[in-house]
């Protein structure tokens, strides 16, 4: 059922309930009012008729009848009758057990008045001492008249919210299809929005409230499609170049040796070239390799108790035996308990992430000289590496985590591209956050933030 359609006829559903309990609270309010105004009226006929009747005065009965035929009106079916009783047995008199109920009349004995219905009848009775002795007068009629006013109101009711229902119904259309309208629009907006055209956007909806943050969520997810889709055409436009070269080279020395035919040395050098190559492309596709291990999904990764410090002073060490590197350590921020800089984690992707840290800060550091600090703060441990390198430009930083990008000014130097998006990756898998502040022709520093209990990527264990 369209939203348009439930949302009509909960409005109409509910304001029909709310009109049927008002109606009938008017109905049931005018009703108790009519019948005790009634019961009012036959309670003073009874009482004027018992001073009149039981005075025995002729003159005054006759004016009494002229009083009531002329100004009190007879009501319809006006029966009245004045009975002797015996207050003291608290009996009433079989004679009047005949016409009215047993209770009825017992009420009177015992509050000296009541008040019953009985089909169409309104009955009133009331205890009456007189000189002569105690007397039960009651007295019966028909409402017509009430009964009367209670019909017509009746019908004006129901008409009134029969007609009223129609124009709710209306109007419940009406508003839900205004209520429903920005919904309308985004949808219809959302529909237009294909791969080929991204870069539009929703317009954003005046105020606060759910319209405004589901447009405000609608963008936020086209921005990060279309980042997405950006960054996978530049990853097939730079991984379909970075592979081509080294095949092409390939290719090439091996058409050139088999062309003709050549002494040992230049076969040599042929084959030097290829392995240089093909070396070159197998770094490639490990890369790619670990670039899309990272993508998939953790479980099954061996999950370690891990060491930030002794992961980086091993990494300090391996790269001492490679090349005459520089990394200095900051130890004045360490905490006091060593179990602040432990974390779980998987110790082969940790140390492939700041490895590839260090090796660009070493590559592009002009001095070689890279220092490194850590310390912990709010169960979080923050490593902090900076060189003194070339720097990034400003219009770089956004990019350099994307796969095989590179900084304008680092295209001289070896490299795919992959080491800073390959640590982004890894770094988010176990929960942390990985940035970079860098100037140009002064250096970079990159923050690494991770939790010293793993609370980020679930990881199987």
């Amino acid at each position: 059922m369209p939203l348009k359609t439930r949302i009509t006829i909960i409005f109409i559903l509910l304001t029909g309930l709310l009109q049927i309990v008002i109606f009938l609270s008017i109905y049931f309010f005018a009703k108790e009012y009519t019948e005790n105004e009634f019961y009012l009226r036959l309670s003073q006929r009874a009482t004027i008729a018992a001073q009149v009747y039981l005075e025995k005065d002729e003159v005054t009965i006759e004016i009494y009848e002229a009083i009531r035929l002329r100004h009190l009106q007879t009501l319809p079916d006006e029966k009245e009758v004045i009975y002797p009783v015996d207050t003291e047995s608290g009996i009433p008199p079989k004679e009047l057990k005949a016409n009215f109920p047993s209770q009825f009349l017992q009420k009177v004995f015992e509050e000296k008045y009541a008040e019953t219905k009985l089909g169409d009848f309104y009955h009133t009775g009331l205890l009456y001492n007189d000189n002569q002795g105690d007397f039960m007068v009651l007295m019966s009629a028909k409402d017509l008249y009430g009964s009367g006013k209670l019909e017509n109101l009746r019908d004006i009711l129901v008409v009134a919210f029969l007609i009223s229902m129609v124009f709710i119904s209306i109007l419940g259309q009406y508003f839900a299809q205004q209520a429903l309208s920005p919904i309308s629009k985004i949808i219809r907006k959302v529909n237009t929005i294909r791969a080929e055209n991204l870069n539009l956007r929703l317009e954003k909806v005046r105020g606060k409230g759910e319209l405004s943050d589901l447009t405000q969520t609608f963008n936020n997810m086209l921005d990060r499609l279309e980042t997405s889709f950006e960054m996978k055409n530049n990853f097939v436009q730079n991984a379909s170049h970075e592979l081509k070269n080294p095949l092409t080279a390939i290719i090439g020395q091996a058409e050139t040796a088999l062309a003709n035919s050549r002494n040992k040395e230049e076969y040599i050098l042929a084959l030097k070239a290829i392995e240089t190559e093909a070396n070159r492309l197998n770094n490639l596709l490990n890369s790619l390799f670990n670039l899309a291990y990272t993508d998939q999904d953790s479980k099954g990764l061996k999950i370690d108790m891990i060491r930030i410090d002794e992961i980086l002073m091993d990494l300090k060490s391996n790269f001492d035996k490679v090349m005459s590197s520089r990394i200095n350590y900051c130890f004045q921020n360490l905490p006091k308990n060593a179990d602040d800089l432990a974390f779980k984690g998987n110790q082969s992707l940790i140390t492939i992430a700041f490895m590839n840290i260090l090796d660009n800060a070493l590559k592009y550091s002009m001095d070689g000289q890279v220092d490194i600090g850590i310390h912990v703060e709010e169960g979080i441990i923050m490593v902090k590496i900076e060189d003194k390198g070339i720097g990034i430009p400003e219009k770089d930083l956004k990019s350099v985590f994307e796969p095989f990008y590179r900084g304008s000014n680092a295209r001289t130097f070896k490299g795919f591209g992959f080491g800073l998006s390959l640590s982004g990756k890894i770094v988010r898998l176990h929960g942390g956050t990985m940035r970079i502040d860098s100037k140009l022709g002064m250096g970079t520093i990159v923050y690494v933030e991770l939790p010293n209990i793993f609370l980020g990527y679930e990881i199987a264990r």
